[in-house]
């Protein structure tokens, strides 16, 4: 039965769906001796009769009947085959449902705008969280498409990258280091003692700044912990310490003279962004649409806004 073919199968269909060969030539553009012969030729793949034949009356056989449910099964299969290539084709409409860490709602939105106005039927569900949540999302296979720092290596997913992804050190645009810090960069121990806001443990921020410690042999003294970007903003221009944030998530207060970066020796820590999909779930039209868009249009639109402080 291996050795069938589809247009067997499709012929069988239509036979079945008339009990009658002629219709069913009429149905498939076909003359009745073809369906004929084709219908027998499936016969001897199976090795049973599919019909029983009284005059012009007829009927499935009990084999008949059975092929008929795998037959419906197979051409609906590859129906939903064809539309979903005709979709990916026709740039799909659908949901794409998105997944990102709390850091990248920054420049998400820019992405998203761009991503629609080419993509107008396409319908998106943001998901936003931080490394940990993202990484339970992917694993349980609730986010089509992930926008996140690189993933942990036991995570079964594959992950691109498309933008760099700079982190700095930032302070208050009063403090006394920026101006020693004019001529040449800080030395990484005079940062020892200061008082640190920083986001929880978990983050992709803080496992970045826990890297750069490590390798430097710093320790900061930590006076603050908070799960929001914003929060630690608002907290470092109130003088309450310094922090060490994603240089996407400080844009607005850079030019308002609301922060400024602490120019630091090895700093900006430069990582990476990655579009992320689970491997074991099949990737939709829109979700492809959108990963594609992403690595080919992801560090542009990024570097529009953000070019300048990387400089």
């Amino acid at each position: 039965m291996k050795n069938a073919t589809f247009r067997q199968w499709r012929v069988f269909s239509e036979v079945a769906r008339h009990l009658s060969f002629t219709r069913a030539a009429g149905t498939l553009h076909l003359t009745p001796p073809a369906v004929t012969q084709q219908v027998k030729e499936l016969e001897g793949h199976v090795g049973l009769p599919l019909f029983s034949r009284q005059g012009r009356q007829v009927q499935l056989t009990t084999a008949g009947e059975y092929m008929l449910v795998y037959a419906r099964r197979l051409i609906s299969t590859v129906q939903e085959a064809e539309e979903a290539v005709a979709r990916l084709m026709k740039s799909e409409a659908g949901t794409l449902t998105l997944g990102v860490v709390s850091t990248a709602q920054y420049f998400l939105p820019q992405l998203l705008a761009r991503f629609r106005a080419l993509y107008p039927g396409v319908d998106v569900k943001l998901l936003v969280g931080n490394r940990g949540q993202l990484v339970q999302w992917i694993k349980a296979g609730d986010v089509d498409v992930a926008v996140m720092g690189k993933p942990p290596k036991d995570l079964a997913a594959r992950a691109d990258a498309f933008a760099l992804h700079p982190q700095v050190f930032v302070a208050p645009p009063n403090h006394p280091m920026l101006e020693e810090a004019r001529s040449a960069p800080l030395s990484v121990h005079r940062l020892r003692g200061l008082p640190f806001i920083l986001r929880e443990g978990g983050s992709g921020t803080r496992a970045a700044l826990e890297r750069f410690c490590e390798e430097h042999h710093l320790q900061l003294n930590v006076a603050m912990e908070m799960p929001s970007n914003e929060t630690i903003k608002q907290a470092v221009m109130a003088g309450l310490g310094l922090s060490f944030l994603s240089l996407h998530t400080v844009g607005l207060e850079l030019d308002n003279d609301l922060l400024a970066v602490l120019p630091v020796e090895h700093a900006p820590v430069v990582r990476q962004w990655y579009v992320v999909h689970p491997e074991r779930k099949p990737l939709s039209p829109p979700a492809e649409a959108y990963r594609q868009f992403v690595l080919e249009h992801g560090q542009g639109l990024i570097g529009e806004r953000f070019g300048g402080y990387g400089r």
